[in-house]
């Protein structure tokens, strides 16, 4: 295994030491990390623009990247508190742009809580891998990382779930950007691209079906917010069925919400929690954000299948657990008592339940992607992958 991608401080990343960056930079977020986690994988391009950060000790997230080297804009959301002091026994938020979970987390197949305890908050915990337990680098290289991980856990009904984790991380360059969306990119726009490849394996003795439950891949993106940022999610015109379900913590107002030619305009200021999600029928493989106080475009691409099976989510074990949606966005607000962990919103894709034979694996591919510079240039980048422009994306909520 090579060890240039683990030690920053010998892969060329040796000017940030003792250096001090502005928050908000790439260059104070890894100097944070650093002191955290002495084994921090960088994976960068040849130039040292596009950066990514990954770490083995928590989890295997990409904990944030940049498009502008040391001094550049940090992309990922990182929440500095929750590394200091006891760990949560309900859920370590340490953010990341990229993080793996095991869902689903409510319903009968849940993996968050116990057999027959109730879906509240005091019973609610993140399973120890996701959540607390360091990963295993497998290999690594300057802009390539394999991690992974075994578990055990039991799900709500009592299903014993021996899961195997692989996940492979690589840095895209710029024409490789390109290929994936479809684009063409010039000077004017500086990119940062990575894309994630996840599987689970089970690794028991018995089968994974609708009477034991079955877990399924969870990713989650976690940005930060400007007061004008707003999530796209495309969806599907002609399926039937509601768009979306925007209850999961409460209505989500409708001025925040809006519905558009087959885009789903999601507000994403971090002034007003709220979450909401698109069932298969009606999600396409794309969805991402636009910050014109940044001016950051931003792109998530992802496996979804329209007629696979999803798991319900909720916090209930009353309905369907084999209903639920393919594709989520979150936007962080205030709780009821004032206190708030972000701000922040998340872009999240989930892969269909993995019903999956012993040594059958499922496999599921989430992609990340930022733009920023000249905005006709960013225009064009928007034009080509939701097929709108920034500026209906800026008006979408005062036309």
């Amino acid at each position: 295994m090579s060890t240039q991608a683990c030690q920053p401080t010998e892969n060329k990343n040796e000017e940030e030491a003792g250096e001090s960056y502005a928050t908000g930079t790439f260059g104070y977020d890894i100097n944070f990390l650093k002191g955290q986690d002495d084994s921090l994988i960088v994976l960068k391009d040849e130039n040292g623009e596009s950066q990514v950060i990954v770490s083995a000790k928590y989890q295997g997230k990409v904990f944030t990247s940049t498009a502008g080297g040391l001094d550049g804009r940090s992309f990922g959301w990182i929440n500095y508190e929750a590394f200091s002091g006891e760990k949560d026994p309900h859920m370590n938020a340490y953010g990341g742009e990229n993080r793996f979970w095991l869902g689903p987390e409510g319903g009968k197949f849940s993996v968050f809580f116990k057999p027959e305890a109730d879906m509240v908050f005091d019973n609610w915990v993140t399973p120890a891998s996701v959540d607390t337990e360091k990963w295993k680098v497998l290999s690594s290289s300057k802009d390539k990382v394999s991690l992974g991980k075994e578990t055990s856990v039991t799900n709500y009904i009592g299903t014993p779930l021996e899961i195997k984790i692989k996940r492979d991380i690589q840095l895209l360059s710029k024409a490789e950007i390109a290929d994936m969306l479809g684009i063409s990119t010039d000077d004017k726009v500086k990119a940062v691209g990575f894309k994630t490849d996840n599987a689970i394996t089970n690794a028991g003795d018995e089968a994974w079906n609708k009477e034991t439950g079955a877990p399924c891949i969870w990713m989650l993106d976690m940005f930060s917010p400007s007061p004008g940022t707003v999530i796209l999610v495309p969806y599907n015109e002609e399926a039937e069925g509601k768009v979306a379900t925007t209850d999961y913590f409460g209505q989500i107002p409708p001025d925040r919400v809006v519905y558009k030619n087959g885009i789903l305009y999601f507000k994403a200021d971090g002034k007003s929690r709220g979450k909401l999600g698109l069932p298969p029928e009606r999600a396409k493989p794309v969805a991402g954000s636009y910050d014109p106080a940044n001016n950051v475009l931003t792109v998530t691409t992802f496996d979804v299948e329209n007629k696979g099976t999803y798991l319900n989510q909720e916090w209930t074990a009353e309905k369907d657990p084999l209903k639920g949606d393919a594709v989520n966005a979150y936007n962080d607000g205030p709780l009821e008592d004032g206190s708030q962990m972000g701000p922040f919103y998340e872009i999240e894709s989930v892969s269909p339940a993995a019903f999956l034979k012993p040594g059958q694996t499922l496999e599921h591919q989430h992609n990340v992607f930022h733009f920023t510079g000249d905005k006709p240039a960013l225009d064009k980048i928007a034009q080509k992958v939701f097929g709108i422009s920034l500026d209906s994306v800026q008006n979408a909520f005062t036309e």
